[in-house]
């Protein structure tokens, strides 16, 4: 285990060592964003609908006293999907879709012995391979998260006024009433934080495959189990960190 730490925050420094200029990366850059963040926000979308709609009337059914009013409903689903839906569920999906896709991406470039051709040619394969999908990641998934609050609170909105569960005017009152604005941000702190590590993580898997294809497959399994566990970590030490005294 610490073996394995160690070698992981030697690949992170690889990332900066003997790096291209920067017109290559901003290609790169430009095609990391367009496949993670084009080719997610579908999934994204409408995953968080479909929370929002689901919180909304498991919050309702569980609204047993007639003494609370009815827009703590929204307040509910405003502070859940903020808080933890939005950026630590679908940074879950994120590792399975786009984590498994780079380190099965990144394991089949080193079976098939694409990463020893750049290292012949004196490129830094890390920099080169990994360092534009780090960056891509980190641009990109906080926007998939500001997608998924957004998605999520017209789905609860939809389900709670469609069934008749609460009032558009209670809905929308309920999501304006004692708003925290340091939940927004501290909600975009954890996107950065787990877009970098799904990303990176994912990387490091998928470049130190050894084998030939099953080992692919078992990497990328390998890429979204170890994500997910340092998601949890991570999203346990930020709330700790940023909220335990406020």
């Amino acid at each position: 285990m610490i073996r394995e730490f160690g070698q992981y925050f030697i690949f992170l420094g690889q990332l900066f060592v003997n790096r291209e200029r920067f017109k290559t990366y901003y290609k790169l850059v430009i095609d990391e964003c367009v496949t993670i963040g084009i080719g997610s926000l579908f999934l994204v979308a409408l995953v968080s609908t479909f929370m929002g709609a689901v919180t909304t009337v498991q919050t309702a059914f569980n609204m047993v006293s007639d003494f609370i009013p009815k827009y703590v409903i929204s307040q509910v689903v405003r502070e859940m999907i903020v808080l933890e839906l939005a950026p630590t569920i679908i940074a879950i999906i994120y590792a399975g879709k786009v984590g498994s896709a780079m380190a099965s991406g990144l394991g089949t470039m080193r079976i098939t012995e694409q990463i020893d051709a750049l290292e012949v040619m004196g490129i830094n394969s890390i920099s080169y391979l990994v360092l534009p999908k780090v960056i891509a990641s980190i641009l990109m998934y906080p926007l998939l998260v500001i997608v998924a609050g957004v998605c999520g609170m017209v789905g609860g909105y939809l389900a709670g006024t469609i069934t008749g569960i609460i009032t558009a005017d209670d809905y929308v009152y309920g999501l304006r009433s004692s708003y925290n604005p340091f939940t927004v941000t501290f909600a975009l702190i954890k996107s950065f934080v787990f877009a970098f590590l799904v990303s990176s993580i994912s990387s490091y898997k998928g470049y130190n495959t050894q084998g030939g294809a099953l080992e692919v497959g078992i990497s990328s399994t390998q890429a979204v189990t170890s994500s997910v566990i340092a998601l949890l970590i991570a999203d346990y030490l930020l709330a700790q960190l940023l909220l335990s005294g406020s």
